[in-house]
């Protein structure tokens, strides 16, 4: 097999583990007393650390074979200075506090909720989203953890590409393909997809997928979905792939990019509120779609718009900011209308394009 069926392989066996476990966590949350939600799930967490900690170690013991078939496959010797310890890597929740700490908290979210206002099942369905994304990140993070010890222990490999599986979230495609030193950290947000594929920098190409690649691998409905319609229709035109994710990072209503997560639990965690949508402000007298992300002197966007020459500083601010406001795609194609060639121009304008 290729180094990329190797990882696809192990992505997959590494899934299938965390699918188990969600699936005992979902049939343990589905005994929760909605009367006596505290007692009800507190007697159950114990139990549920055990059985986590068995899919973490489950997840770390396949690290030292991933790495001996992916390295062999690229030609690079796997030799190993050291096993990893995967007992070392079971057990604890990856922020390093108890298992138990962490399982708990589904319940006092649902708690939270309940005071709040929400009704009890709709509560405890946020409390299940939680749990959900808890117990598939900590096997997850075990083994990738794993992978990372075992990619230290062989000289030989001096890093590792980030692979991207499936359907995967703006933020993740971003980074396809890059190198990394093995020392680099791993990183993930809850329930990511992504894998690490060990290899010497001068074998790295062996894996070498880029984000442009994986977009044009998508159908164009997939692409609309995974980037909106506009930011989609602004990376077909030319559009950096990078800028138009990293701008919706910073636009006027959202909420950072963390995680491919439902909207059940994407309210959970903002405690029932449903916020996070993108909202227009007022531009120069015409409601628009607008980013404060990379406007600085030190983004592209915020150069081409004269932060350098004409920015202002806002107090507690680091770097100098333009003072226009950096339009969303979404605007920019609705301002161009089906004049292509003025899309562009203000795609490049605004930092999307080069």
């Amino acid at each position: 097999m290729s180094a990329e069926q190797v990882a696809l392989a192990h992505y997959r066996r590494r899934r299938h583990l965390a699918e188990r476990l969600a699936e005992v966590a979902r049939r343990m949350w589905r005994r929760v007393d909605p009367g006596d939600i505290a007692r009800s799930w507190a007697g159950q967490v114990a139990e549920l650390a055990a059985v986590v900690t068995a899919a973490q170690l489950a997840a770390a013991l396949t690290a030292d074979g991933y790495l001996d078939e992916v390295l062999d496959a690229q030609g690079v010797n796997p030799a190993r200075d050291a096993a990893v310890a995967p007992a070392a890597l079971a057990g604890v929740a990856s922020d390093g506090r108890p298992l138990e700490s962490l399982l708990f908290q589904p319940a006092i979210g649902t708690l939270a909720a309940i005071g709040a206002g929400a009704d009890v099942g709709r509560a405890l369905a946020g409390g299940y989203a939680v749990l959900d994304m808890a117990v598939r990140t900590q096997a997850a993070d075990a083994g990738r953890v794993a992978d990372q010890v075992a990619l230290a222990a062989r000289r030989q490999a001096t890093g590792y590409r980030r692979m991207v599986v499936g359907r995967t979230c703006g933020r993740c495609v971003v980074l396809a393909g890059r190198w990394y030193r093995y020392n680099q950290g791993f990183d993930r947000h809850p329930r990511c997809d992504c894998v690490h594929v060990p290899c010497r920098e001068d074998t790295a190409d062996a894996v070498a997928t880029t984000p442009r690649a994986w977009f044009d691998s998508l159908d164009r409905a997939e692409q609309d979905k995974q980037f909106t319609r506009a930011g989609a229709e602004a990376i077909r035109l030319g559009a950096d792939i990078g800028q138009v994710v990293n701008a919706r990072r910073g636009a006027f209503g959202l909420t950072p990019a963390g995680a491919r997560i439902t909207a059940d639990e994407a309210r959970m965690l903002r405690n029932g509120r449903d916020v996070g949508r993108l909202q227009t402000q007022n531009v120069f007298g015409r409601e628009l779609f607008t980013t404060t992300e990379g406007v600085t002197t030190r983004g592209q966007a915020g150069v081409r718009l004269g932060a350098r020459e004409r920015g202002v500083k806002v107090e507690g601010a680091r770097y100098t900011s333009a003072r226009v406001p950096r339009l969303m795609p979404e605007s920019i194609l609705q301002i161009a209308g089906n004049d292509r060639t003025e899309a562009l121009r203000l795609l490049r304008r605004f930092g999307y394009i080069n």
